[in-house]
């Protein structure tokens, strides 16, 4: 499915690729048809969990407006939907990823086709902002940060989960062993994928930032206090910040 996106020189140092975007649209759009499949069979589940878990920190009220930046096929704009804010639109760069989260789209959510570094909308427009699994796919974090902050009304708060590197060793042992030997071609036979992206995935994890480090981002993105939650033995981290009202 799709041509190689991802060469094994460039998965050396993903982040550095000068046209990481374009490379991580053509991926996004080449997986969209299994790409929830293959999200549930490889996490066992617990993807579902991870995004329930986001919901419910996030405290989401009646007078919510909800924007899921990188919404993929949808999963995460779906479950604050479910919380029934007042308004959620989810937004993706990746026309094929967007086309699912529209046939599968509850009347409450608005799509778009949009890049997270560049967001259609005036300034403080919505209460809360979402990613799940996207940041690290940015090709200017910080430049995302700030997006999303600037989107945000004062008092609004981000809500990010992502993949980090487990910090007890036998934890980060065993998950990269997982990730890096076993997963890839298992997915890969799975989806059919033949762009590398589930060799990308797991190299973008093991050298993106600590928990710490994208902590610091959010703060130096402008946001006034962050809160950082392990989930799953640390391998994925949830994280919540918020503006000053």
């Amino acid at each position: 499915m799709g041509e190689q996106v991802w060469s094994e020189p460039l998965l050396q140092a993903p982040h550095e690729a000068s046209d990481k975007a374009q490379r991580v649209r053509r991926m996004f759009d080449a997986i969209a048809p299994r790409y929830e499949l293959v999200n549930s069979l490889f996490s066992a589940g617990r993807d579902t969990y991870w995004r329930r878990r986001a919901v419910e920190q996030a405290r989401v009220s009646a007078t919510d407006d909800v924007l899921d930046v990188a919404c993929g096929t949808g999963d995460f704009a779906r479950a604050f939907a479910a919380a029934q804010p007042r308004s959620v639109v989810g937004c993706d760069f990746a026309h094929e990823m967007l086309r699912r989260a529209k046939d599968r789209s509850p009347r409450t959510c608005t799509w778009l086709e949009a890049d997270a570094l560049c967001l259609p909308f005036a300034g403080r427009r919505f209460s809360i902002v979402s990613c799940a699994f996207g940041v690290r796919n940015f090709q200017d974090l910080d430049a995302g940060l700030r997006e999303m902050r600037r989107v945000l009304i004062p008092g609004g708060r981000a809500v990010i989960l992502e993949f980090i590197r487990p910090s007890k060793p036998w934890i980060r042992r065993a998950y990269e062993a997982y990730s890096t030997r076993l997963m890839p071609a298992a997915a890969a036979w799975v989806s059919g994928d033949r762009t590398g992206a589930y060799r990308y995935l797991p190299r973008s994890v093991n050298s993106f930032l600590s928990s710490t480090q994208l902590d610091n981002r959010l703060l130096e993105a402008g946001f006034a206090r962050c809160q950082v939650t392990p989930l799953t033995f640390g391998i994925v981290t949830l994280f919540m910040a918020w503006l000053d009202a």
